[in-house]
């Protein structure tokens, strides 16, 4: 055997390989059970497709099915199927790029001559199950530039040879081919298309291509692909239970915001229990922040572009911005999109001693960005919102000590909200970034370190940090199963420098602080918009918008029913009264339907006793008539210790 290879099995055994053996030769030489269940590989913990040379000695495993990987080779297989469908029947489209994220779903987008209809979407997946009938093998092959272009030239590719031109120069140029269908792309990809298992296709919509309204339209179909029928019947009613939590949907209905995307696209309206909600969220941060050093601060919304020069967000981020002249033909101003410049231009302003530090402000103030209409989504993606932001200037002793914090308050209010299960992970530098490689090294570490000493486990996304800092993700699923990131800190390697931010030390000289950006529930808007779908609207009693509807039996209870509401409302409860012409029935299930979470009834009875009768959302325990009084002092109790529900 020349030049053997050495293959190191998950199980610790080893494989002697000739050299050129691929990763199916290391399943073949394992098993033939296991070479036919074979969707992909991992060399050395990078998945990899099954027809990668291995380049030397390494650890490899081979993914099936069974494994969280296995269902996104499945789904980005059948992405390239669903694309040669539309290619078949409309042999004029062009294909552009398919989906980098093939977790949960497929799509591609096309260039056609008219939008896809629910006809066409029908006849595409037909298609597709005489193509994954077929059973065609997925080829892998390495061309150079020149064959790629000659290749997608010849097919009428426009898009595709755009994108051709984004691969920079040496980098490997893969093509992989089932039947006639080829297209660029790294994989990986099953053997044969029989292993796709179920599909369906799932929506159609419009979009640009590369998101740029002056070019342009394309259709993108979306869908979704699993092993087996039974899995994807899973993700379906997992998938019609999101559209029934559905932020919009449940928002319109709890008559919490409106949105107008003629008027104003990405800019919510909050209608008044929308804003009790979002001001109930604010004030529990607010509560927090004395006990934890913070104090709040308001910056302009405005500030000429020097500003975000000196920042570095001109040149990353001015694109994302909002930008306008000023009065004065010379003066470009900027509308504020992030914090942390003016804060950093407020600590510059003052002379600051170590016995100062740390320095943590906070701030609510409503930010900006110029995100592209096909990206809105809601609340979850808007172009007006605002952050519970905080930046923390300290020594670099106290950097420890203030991510431990950040940690604490993190557990604080997810307790609170009842967010459970929350994972944490660091996100270290791309390729583009601020600062010096070794500074870099060694925030990436002390992240990592208080992670651990946090009690968490630590898991790494390579090249996910922004440009200028480090990140810890709080990351948290929700119980449709779905990841969300959340709250962040970051240890800002580049603006302190960029700022010349200097504090005079106990040795009498100056020194530039550390600075932390952190957020604990980030954007208000996103955040509502995921704990909406999170909770199905069912908030805790605390930040519920109406904690208690009143219930009179008929309009002779009217009047007490309002004195009632008035005694609550002077104990800081949200209540309203119901006195429409309903039947108690009909106002019960109502209350309930708006998710109410306490209802009081008072009829004829009560009126005279001066008490409520208490109907807890979502049980059937009768609760016996409670004194005004008693049911009062339980509910601002409630209140003031922001418990999950109204009665202890």
């Amino acid at each position: 055997m020349s030049n053997p290879l050495s293959v190191t099995l998950p199980d610790g055994n080893r494989l002697d390989l000739e050299s050129g053996s691929t990763v199916l030769t290391v399943a073949e030489q394992i098993g033939p059970g296991l070479a036919k269940a074979a969707l992909a590989g991992r060399i050395d913990g990078e998945l990899v497709d099954l027809r990668t040379p291995l380049p030397g000695d390494a650890a490899v495993e081979i993914v099936t099915a069974r494994d969280p990987e296995g269902g996104e080779v499945i789904r980005h297989s059948a992405e390239h199927v669903m694309a040669d469908a539309v290619k078949r029947l409309f042999p004029d489209a062009q294909v552009d790029a398919g989906r980098a994220d093939h977790g949960e779903k497929f799509q591609y987008d096309f260039l056609v001559e008219r939008p896809f209809t629910p006809e066409d979407l029908e006849r595409i997946g037909e298609e597709m199950q005489r193509i994954i009938g077929e059973d065609a093998g997925f080829e892998r092959r390495v061309v150079s530039r020149e064959e790629a272009h000659a290749l997608f030239a010849e097919k009428g590719e426009e898009l595709k040879l755009s994108r051709l031109g984004d691969i920079p120069d040496g980098e490997e140029i893969s093509l992989f081919q089932h039947g006639d269908f080829v297209d660029l792309c790294r994989g990986p990809h099953v053997q044969h298309a029989g292993q796709i298992g179920a599909s369906t296709l799932l929506e159609v919509s419009g979009t640009y291509f590369r998101g740029d309204e002056s070019g342009p339209k394309l259709q993108r179909i979306y869908g979704t692909a699993y092993a087996s029928k039974k899995e994807l019947g899973q993700y379906l009613t997992r998938l019609e239970e999101a559209r029934k939590r559905d932020h919009r949907r449940v928002g319109a209905e709890l008559g919490l915001f409106m949105l107008d995307p003629v008027l104003s696209p990405g800019a919510p309206f909050y209608l008044p229990k929308g804003v009790a909600l979002y001001n109930g969220l604010c004030d529990f941060m607010r509560d927090l922040y004395p006990r934890y050093g913070y104090e709040e601060v308001i910056t302009p919304q405005l500030f000429r572009s020097e500003l975000f020069k000196r920042s570095g967000h001109y040149e990353k981020f001015h694109d994302d911005m909002y930008w306008f002249e000023g009065s004065d033909d010379e003066e470009e101003l900027g509308v504020k999109a992030m914090n942390c410049p003016g804060h950093c231009h407020l600590f510059s302003t003052g002379k600051r001693s170590y016995r100062d530090l740390p320095i943590r402000w906070a701030e609510f103030s409503r930010l900006h960005r110029n995100e592209r209409s096909g990206t809105l989504n809601g609340l979850t993606r808007v172009r007006t919102f605002a952050q519970d932001d905080g930046h923390v200037y300290c020594t670099p002793e106290q950097v420890a000590g203030e991510v431990d914090a950040f940690f604490e308050m993190v557990r604080e209010v997810y307790d609170k909200l009842g967010l459970e299960g929350v994972e944490m992970a660091v996100s270290t530098r791309s390729d583009q970034f601020l600062g010096e490689p070794e500074d870099w090294d060694v925030a990436e570490s002390a992240l990592i370190e208080a992670v651990k000493r946090a009690g968490f486990e630590c898991r790494i996304k390579e090249g996910d940090a922004a440009f200028y800092a480090p990140k810890v993700e709080a990351d948290f699923r929700d119980v449709l199963g779905r990841a969300w990131t959340l709250g962040t800190i970051q240890i800002d390697m580049a603006m302190p420098g960029r700022f010349g931010l200097r504090y005079v030390g106990s040795d009498g000289e100056l020194h530039q602080p550390a600075m932390l950006h952190r957020a604990v529930l980030g954007s208000i808007e996103r955040f509502i918009g995921i704990y909406i779908e999170h909770a199905g609207g069912d908030f805790p009693y605390w930040l519920a918008p109406v904690q208690v509807t009143v219930l009179p039996i008929s309009e002779k209870q009217t009047e007490y029913a309002n004195s009632v509401k008035g005694h609550l409302l002077g104990r800081g409860v949200r209540v309203e009264v119901d006195a429409r012409s309903e039947t108690l029935g009909f106002k019960i299930r109502d209350a309930e339907k708006q998710k109410v979470p306490l209802s009081l009834v008072v009829g004829e009875q009560e009126a005279q006793a001066g008490t409520v009768s208490p109907r807890l959302r979502k049980s059937k325990d009768k609760i016996e008539a409670m004194a005004l009084d008693a049911i009062a002092d339980q509910l601002a109790a409630a209140n003031a210790a922001r418990s999950m529900g109204p009665l202890s």
